[in-house]
């Protein structure tokens, strides 16, 4: 009995032994086949977030950036490949256009000279004759064109009209000449200058006669002759103009009325007790008394009244 019992506990520690080992053993190769993972529990889950989050992003994006996805190394090489193939036509294209402006110059080049090695002379306008082509290949100058005639105003024409030649030869340069609106009056308007001496009237001239009245000392061009030394040769006109003006509803009216001015004399002249500015258009009106220089005598402008 002692034997059977002492055999029963030795299989019992054995098999005892044999299942701690056992357990030890499935431990160990638990704990190593948990080992990665427990290494790699922070990489595991990285990738759910990100597909999370990658699912959270398809779900916001609109359909418009659906396909717009990072671009992968295919992507990018693809990208590297075109655009060495855009520089390399950008340099082609710019190599060709240096080769076509060196081959242009050079055949101006060749243009500008002929074959025995002489600069060829361009012209503009038409082709030269034959004489003077033939001056050229001989080494000779051609002769110089025509002066053309010039239409323009020499202003001698203007002066020519401005100035009169008297017997003697001299010639006596006006000073006035009469504007684009010199009309004379109307023949309705009977404009008249009294010339007074104290109380006497020593000379009456009708002013509608005429558009222009040069006043002065110089006998071979004024119409009104002044004999006082005071007076300038060419000192004053009467002139009758055509001037047009606006009524109150708009409309325009136009009427030759006379006007004084005065040719920048030494003296000046007198309008109304007031002395006149020098080249500048006075009105006249009715009843007006004129003055020239120092002299005494009156010039009154009176108009005729209508019947």
């Amino acid at each position: 009995m002692g034997y059977g019992e002492s055999s029963v506990d030795q299989r019992r520690a054995s098999w005892s032994d044999g299942e701690d080992a056992y357990e030890r053993d499935r431990r160990s190769h638990a704990s190593h086949r948990n080992e990665p993972y427990r290494h790699g529990d922070r990489r595991k889950e990285r990738p759910r977030d990100g597909s999370r989050n990658r699912r959270r992003y398809r779900r916001s994006k609109s359909p418009d950036d659906a396909p717009r996805n990072g671009s992968t190394s295919d992507d990018r090489d693809r990208g590297k490949r075109s655009e060495h193939r855009r520089r390399r036509s950008r340099d082609y294209d710019r190599g060709g256009e240096r080769e076509s402006h060196r081959h242009r110059a050079r055949d101006n080049d060749d243009e500008d000279h002929d074959k025995s090695g002489k600069q060829i002379v361009k012209r503009n306008g038409p082709l030269p004759s034959q004489a003077d082509s033939f001056a050229v290949t001989q080494g000779e100058e051609p002769p110089k064109p025509k002066e053309k005639p010039n239409y323009g105003n020499t202003g001698a024409l203007a002066a020519a009209s401005n100035s009169i030649i008297q017997s003697d030869g001299s010639k006596i340069v006006l000073k006035y000449h009469e504007p684009p609106e010199a009309r004379k009056a109307s023949p309705k308007d009977q404009w008249k200058l009294f010339v007074f001496k104290g109380e006497d009237i020593i000379d009456t001239v009708p002013l509608s006669h005429r558009s222009c009245w040069l006043v002065g000392r110089e006998l071979a061009v004024v119409d009104l002759p002044a004999e006082h030394p005071s007076i300038s040769k060419q000192h004053a006109v009467i002139q009758f103009r055509y001037i047009e003006k606006r009524n109150e509803y708009g409309d325009k009216i136009g009427k030759v009325k006379p006007y004084l001015i005065d040719l920048e004399s030494a003296n000046g002249t007198i309008l109304n007790g007031k002395k006149v500015p020098e080249s500048r258009y006075l009105e006249l009106r009715d009843k007006d008394m004129i003055q020239f220089g120092q002299s005494t005598r009156e010039y009154v402008v009176m108009l005729a009244p209508k019947d």
